[in-house]
């Protein structure tokens, strides 16, 4: 974890502002600080967020995806359905190849503004800790996408089988005899962990494990397998497939972004489709942790939500 700490001069030398600057950004501007035998620390992955998000007035940069002609790109976060819903799209339409990189919730989204991906997935938990991937979207496009539900999964902590170190939450990380693996910086389950650990009072500093990174779930399973690892956050679909135990944390969204100019592109709208047919479905049933009611559907933030209620109300009174 030391070697992902900044100091205040390198954070200077980062933002090309003198260090007393700095001072100011974490009063005033919310820069990620912290303070650790007395002096300011700065966690590197939160201050590259932290400049990310702060960006404003995003250039409109040239389109260098060419029009649709069979290759249909999605880059973002990980995960086991999409990769099997890929085969599924692969074998059934033929004529089309979708591929996919793994490049975290953040990573997807930058892609997507740079237009270097027709979808991009994200679960990136909001502060507030009930709304997903609006906030951040807001802060790095344009314009809002068109967010459609892929599916809604079990995110949580797996660890061995029989639970020998008897974990029970994100608390336990800070335990002296618990190391764990964790999720590069940018993924949405590495941001879930830093808010769980900041409910719970803990410095990741004091987690012992912290800075270990795969870019996986099913990575994360087979650290813990292989008793690299006491704990490491994933979804549940692992534990299911890796015989692990899972201690669970909660239900997320997990969401397909889609620029609007792009939305209508034939294989967007095939592999859309497929999310409502028998088979996908039966790909999900046959994993652990995993609820599809929304897949497929259109999602809206609550104002959105709450604007559509309104003039629903209008229609019919």
């Amino acid at each position: 974890m030391a070697e992902n700490l900044l100091s205040t001069k390198e954070v200077a030398k980062l933002l090309k502002i003198n260090e007393k600057m700095v001072y100011a950004l974490i009063s005033e501007k919310g820069l990620p600080a912290t303070k650790v035998t007395g002096k300011w620390l700065f966690p590197q992955d939160l201050v590259e967020n932290w400049i990310h998000k702060e960006t404003v007035n995003f250039p409109h940069e040239p389109v260098p995806l060419p029009d649709y002609h069979g290759l249909l790109i999605i880059a973002g976060s990980n995960d086991i359905l999409l990769d099997r819903s890929l085969s599924l799209f692969n074998k059934k339409y033929p004529e089309h190849v979708a591929i996919f990189g793994n490049l975290g919730s953040m990573g997807g989204i930058r892609a997507l503004r740079k237009r270097l991906c027709h979808v991009a997935t994200s679960h990136l938990l909001e502060e507030e800790g009930q709304e997903y991937n609006f906030g951040a979207v807001r802060e790095a496009l344009n314009e809002i996408p068109a967010i459609v539900n892929f599916c809604r999964r079990e995110q949580g902590i797996l660890v061995a089988k029989g639970n020998p170190k008897q974990i029970a939450s994100v608390a336990d990380f800070a335990r002296p005899d618990v190391c764990i693996v964790n999720r590069a910086p940018g993924t949405g389950t590495r941001l879930l962990v830093n808010m769980e650990l900041k409910q719970a009072g803990i410095d990741p500093e004091n987690v012992n494990g912290y800075g270990n990174e795969v870019h996986r779930h099913l990575d994360v399973g087979i650290e813990v397998l292989s008793g690299r690892a006491d704990a490491g956050p994933a979804i549940s679909a692992v534990a299911g497939l890796l015989d692990l135990d899972f201690i669970p944390i909660r239900w997320e969204r997990f969401d397909l972004l889609i620029s609007k100019d792009r939305f209508f592109d034939e294989g967007i709208q095939l592999f859309l489709s497929l999310l409502h047919e028998r088979s996908f479905r039966e790909l999900g049933e046959a994993l652990r942790g995993y609820e599809m009611s929304l897949s497929g559907k259109m999602v809206f933030a609550r104002a959105e939500k709450e604007r559509q209620g309104q003039l629903s109300e209008r229609e019919t009174g």
